[in-house]
């Protein structure tokens, strides 16, 4: 079985917030090892894309990530 790009784990990882976070952490863990393959050491999300697209929740979901080692970015334009 082959590892998930950053792209396809992205997109499991908006799937799951859109199912009310089900295997979240799971998906936080196959980003993170996507991450490490492709040498990437931040990923970009789109905030439009996000349950709470406001401030607390982009960076509730910042600290999340962070405790398990995803640092998180917003795409640049999106409030």
């Amino acid at each position: 079985m082959t590892k998930p790009s950053i792209e396809q784990a992205l997109e499991n990882v908006y799937a799951s917030l859109i199912n009310d976070n089900h295997d979240i952490d799971l998906h936080i863990d196959a980003l993170k090892s996507a991450m490490a393959a492709e040498g990437k050491k931040s990923v970009e999300v789109e905030p439009a894309r996000l349950a709470q697209n406001n401030r607390a929740g982009r960076k509730m979901m910042q600290s999340y990530f962070k405790k398990r080692g995803v640092a998180v970015t917003f795409a640049a334009g999106e409030k």
